[in-house]
């Protein structure tokens, strides 16, 4: 054989083994990512769903069987995802995950949880004789598009951001333990205050206040209706007074007036005698 037959012989096993790595390594997982950008996917079609962690045993134990019912997902007319808890941690929020490995059934929207076996097997008889229809769907005040359940996952991404800046201020920075706490304490008091003086601002724009006038003293006021009764009475009392003092005055009155009279009537009785005489 000549030098460039030598050559060309280990060319072509070389390409071949190139063009056959990938399907030595496994075909391509079927399995699809869901994340927090493109979980509203879910809501069209229809879908099953696990929520896993890579360190968690049980899930790893599952991925085998997960990855081999996804072969299936075309035949049986089903999407086939997975949620990384650690990573998306606002899913985890959305959906309330309580323990791993967790799997979800969606049909058009409806959210049901997965509580049978988990193998392949299972799995394929689950959505092909619609063993779903058995299962109580979540409410929806508690379903992943809820208003409640974005507020939810809004928290879990916001505790995820604060344990990053912690770590950011303890390994980077190198503050102590105490030092990020009190940083911590300091904006949530600072933004406690800039969020009470804007709900004042707007509830004072909402509902302004109405200024009262000032009404006139009115020397004399006016008694409750249960004190009434009693008036009346203290004024009786005070009219049957004045009606005494009254009758007591007349009577002082009435013989100094017969003595004067008297008097008048000498006086003119005596004139009238000493007229005549004279």
């Amino acid at each position: 054989m000549s030098l460039s037959g030598r050559l060309v012989v280990p060319l072509v096993v070389s390409v071949l083994l190139l063009c056959g790595a990938p399907w030595a390594h496994g075909r391509r997982s079927d399995v699809r990512v869901i994340t927090d950008e493109n979980w509203t996917e879910l809501l069209e079609g229809e879908w099953m769903i696990e929520f896993y962690a890579p360190w968690c045993p049980a899930c790893q134990n599952l991925q085998p069987e997960w990855e081999s019912f996804a072969e299936w997902g075309e035949d049986l007319e089903i999407n086939i995802g997975k949620v990384d808890v650690t990573e998306q941690t606002g899913l985890s929020g959305r959906f309330i995950i309580t323990a791993l490995p967790s799997i979800y059934h969606c049909k058009d929207g409806e959210f049901r949880r997965y509580q049978g076996p988990r193998t392949k097997k299972d799995f394929i008889n689950f959505v092909s004789e619609r063993e779903w229809k058995n299962i109580e769907p979540v409410s929806s005040w508690f379903g992943p598009g809820s208003v409640l359940m974005s507020s939810m996952s809004a928290l879990f991404r916001l505790s995820m951001y604060i344990r990053t800046c912690h770590n950011y201020f303890i390994e980077d920075l190198g503050l102590p333990v105490w030092g990020s706490y009190t940083v911590f304490a300091s904006v949530t008091l600072l933004s406690g205050l800039l969020l009470g003086l804007c709900m004042i601002f707007v509830a004072d724009c909402l509902c302004p206040s109405k200024r009262q006038k000032s009404q006139p003293y009115s020397s004399r006021k006016t008694l409750p209706e249960f004190a009434q009764p009693l008036k009346k009475v203290e004024e009786e009392q005070e009219a049957d007074e004045e009606d005494v003092s009254e009758e007591e005055a007349e009577n002082k009155e009435g013989p100094n007036k017969d003595f004067t009279q008297n008097t008048i009537r000498q006086r003119t009785v005596g004139s009238s005698l000493a007229t005549d005489k004279s």
